[in-house]
This record gives C-alpha cells, structure tokens and sequence, in this order.
C-alpha cells in the first residue's frame, strides 16, 4: 500500500474543488480520483484535525477506507503524527548535526565526526536519495547489513564490530525519528546485526612488548621525547591523554609523585576523558619524576598551564607525525615493527599483570570502567612468563 499526504484543501464534495478529478464514493470522506480519460488511477480520503482538513491518498479503495478509519482513531486519541516527505538521508544529515546525545555524558564532537563519516561512507552509497523517512523499513535496513557483510561489495572483510559501528548512526537518527513523531515505527527495532565466526587475524591477543624491547625503545629514544616515553611506559596513560598534560598534572614533588589525567587531545579537540573513570590520578617512580622535573625545567614556557609535551612552536605534538618519525623507526629497530603508542599501554598492564598487582588498583590506573573489563582485555602474560607447571597435584 503505497500512501502520500497533501495538507491543501481538496475537493470535498461535488460543490467544489475539481470535479473532474474527485468523484463520490459510498463511503463518506472517501473520493476516487479521475484521470484525464475518466479512468479511476486511486483513492482519496478527507478528514479534519486541528481545525484543518486533511487529505491522503491511496492506491485502493479498501486502504483508503483503512487510511480514514486509522488517521480518525488517531486523531480522536490525540496521536494523529503529520507523515513527514524528508528523505531518508536528508534526515540523517540533519540528524547529525543537532544531535545531543541520550546518555549523562553527553556527547563528543569526535563522535558526531565519525557518524558524519559513516553516513558519507557507507548510507549514501547505498541508499537512495530519493527514499523517503517514512519508505524505510526493516527489511531494506536488513539487505543494507548484507551489503555491508559482502566483501566484494566492500573490498574487504569488515569486521562485525565495524559493521556494528556503522550501524549505530542509522539506529539512533530512527530512534530520534520516532521520538519527534516522524515515523510510527523504529525500522531499526529488533534489527539482528552479523554474528561471524572471527578471522584467527581478527582475534589475536593483544601484542605487548618484551622488557628488553622496551628498554631498548627508551634507551634509543630521542632526548626530547624520551621523557614522554618513559611516562607512557610507566603510566600505561593513552597518547591522547598525554599530550593533553599540563605542567600542573604533574605533581612531581613530595613523597609519592603522581600525574593527573583531566582530559586528553584527539584530533586536534580538547576534551575530557573518555569517561568519568578516565579522570584519575597514577603514581609516578622516582626515576620518571626525576627525569620529568629536568624536563619541565628545561621548558621555555614555565606557566602552570602550558602544555608538558609541546611542539617547537609550544603547541600540541601531532601523534600521527610523531609514531611515523619517532616510534616506528625505534620500534623496528627493537624487533617490534607492529608497535604502535597503545602498546605501551598494553605492556603496562602486562607488567603488573604478571607481577601480581591487585586487578582493581590496575583498573583505576587504566581508566577502565570495572576491573572485569581490565582482566577480560588482559589475560594474557609476556612472552616467556608462562604459568609454571604445579607440582604435587596428582598423587
């Protein structure tokens, strides 16, 4: 059933409005529509709400006469929605802009970047731009979902994670749609995304570095960024959460140095961490406290506030320019070419792993949001710390 709508007055009778084209039917508010040779080509219904008359049209007689019926009860009950003409992806470009988040945290401008690039990626190239909002349903999301699962389609295997992320958009702008009365019905409701049996590629653990790579990373390390180095090294701190650091997140004095993580940088926005977890404070050693004070006192800007890791030009390093020219070239010459600035993350959780540090206190350290999720990411040792064989277990 095929349905449209038209706010302008039609013709409700044979006194007015277009008598060619409007013709009574026995049933009252419902019109056939003529064409030019005198042929029935569809069915009209009128109704009033709000004052205003109504009109929407219908393919047959049977579903106009069920248009009128339904928009009536709707309108009785006072849940009679205006059936909006945007298209599909019209509205998810409008969506996406004003869009505020639904959780307490808000939401980040680096998250509406990503859903901007989702939907220019992957919903305009599949769905038409002649689709209205109200056309879509569950079944085309489903076929969607299938396009995105086929490698030829793609050129490549995405990953059901990926799949999911692109999904997300799509089901928060219907959600939203539904909530504004734009649509009677969430297509996305209930939608099943891919379940794959995972590549081996895609579930390898998590690479860590050995101690003698590390150490030969921190020993090759440019002087200029080898205190950055050891702090990712001994802080298991996010590179966005680092070159976010201010000299007054570093509290060197006193007994027991820390650093504090107020916020991070990522792509080129300040902003909070990425949860309410990721504000926390981590202990520094002696030595790495040591080598940051030499390193602050060096700085040319001693204001409290200025950036503990800046660029030549006092502004934020670039972690795109600074793995390609620094850590790769280091990292290959360490045996670990695969290393990227997480993997000193990963080898501090490893570390305290394996020497037996209580799973909350790493969790805190970590940002992570519950210390299940800290042993779930973690389980794994460093190469060559193997659990021993138990002895005495069998008789």
């Amino acid at each position: 059933m095929s349905v449209s709508q038209d706010t302008s007055t039609p013709a409700a009778g044979p006194g007015c409005g277009d008598r060619r084209r409007l013709r009574k039917t026995k049933t009252p508010g419902v019109f056939k529509r003529l064409g030019a040779d005198g042929r029935v080509i569809g069915y009209v219904c009128v109704f009033r709400s709000a004052g205003k008359q109504r009109k929407r049209s219908a393919r047959t007689y049977d579903a106009a006469r069920q248009i009128k019926r339904e928009s009536e009860t709707d309108r009785d009950r006072g849940e009679l929605q205006e059936r909006t003409t945007i298209s599909f992806l019209r509205y998810l470009e409008e969506w996406v802009e004003r869009y505020r988040g639904q959780g307490r945290r808000g939401f980040r401008e680096n998250t509406r970047d990503e859903y901007r690039r989702l939907i220019r990626i992957y919903a305009r190239s599949y769905f038409s731009a002649r689709l209205k909002l109200t056309e879509l349903t569950t079944y085309q999301l489903a076929r969607f979902l299938d396009w995105l699962v086929d490698e030829s389609e793609q050129g490549r295997r995405l990953s059901d994670r990926t799949i999911a992320n692109v999904s997300i958009p799509i089901r928060a702008a219907l959600a939203t749609a539904k909530r504004e009365g734009l649509v009677r019905h969430n297509p996305a409701q209930g939608l099943a995304l891919p379940q794959r049996e995972r590549l081996e590629a895609e579930s390898e653990e998590i690479k860590v570095f050995s101690r003698e790579q590390l150490a030969a990373i921190l020993a090759m390390a440019p002087e200029r960024h080898r205190p950055l180095f050891e702090l990712l090294a001994s802080c298991g701190l996010r590179i966005s959460e680092a070159l976010a650091l201010q000299r007054l997140h570093l509290q060197l004095d006193g007994p027991e140095p820390e650093v504090c993580i107020r916020r991070a940088i990522v792509r080129e926005r300040i902003e909070p961490p990425k949860s309410r977890h990721g504000r926390r404070e981590v202990r520094l050693p002696a030595a790495v406290a040591a080598c940051l004070r030499d390193h602050l006192a060096a700085q040319p800007d001693q204001d409290s506030t200025a950036l503990a890791f800046p660029n030549e030009a006092g502004g934020p390093l670039d972690p795109g320019n600074l793995r390609r020219r620094v850590l790769k070239p280091l990292a290959a010459e360490a045996g670990a070419p695969w290393a990227g600035f997480h993997t000193f993350r990963h080898t501090f959780a490893s570390l305290h792993l394996s020497q037996g540090t209580n799973l909350l206190q790493l969790s805190r350290a970590l940002g992570h949001h519950s210390p299940a999720f800290t042993l779930t990411r973690y389980t794994h040792l460093l190469p060559g710390d193997e659990a021993p064989a138990l002895d005495d277990v069998v008789p």
